[in-house]
């Protein structure tokens, strides 16, 4: 059932993609979207403060194994998003999935199809997957 709602989303976005419908377009708008979210990140530390990046370089012993690392290091953030720079984050993210769906549009992909995929390759790899 939860398929249903990639492959609905995405045919959702193929009925209301009229005007720019070129590639380009389409590329550069994906691209504006993440920087985008990645504003709206950035604002929540600088503009809110509802959040904090602590970029402290970590000390790894020597003796550590990859696995180990899962606990050893962090995301560097602190703090959690209030509800105003949550759903400036979360309208961002939408904004990135209509137009990376679009993108599949085009190339004749299937987003859900891909998500399957991936899925599949992460649970083989595990931690070694983005080693």
């Amino acid at each position: 059932m939860k398929d249903a709602h990639y492959d609905q989303f995405q045919n959702t976005v193929s009925e209301l993609l009229i005007c720019n419908k070129s590639i380009l377009d389409i590329m550069a708008k994906f691209q504006e979207s993440n920087a985008r979210l990645n504003r709206a990140i950035v604002k929540s530390v600088t503009g809110c403060g509802c959040t904090q990046i602590d970029a402290s370089k970590k000390e790894i012993p020597e003796n550590a194994s990859f696995a180990d690392l899962k606990n050893i290091l962090d995301s560097h953030l602190k703090g959690e998003l209030c509800e105003n720079c949550k759903d400036m984050v979360e309208k961002s993210i939408g904004n990135s999935l209509f137009y990376l769906a679009a993108i599949c549009n085009l190339l004749d992909l299937n987003l859900c199809d891909i998500i399957r995929k991936e899925q599949k390759q992460l649970k083989i790899l595990g931690l070694y997957n983005l080693a």
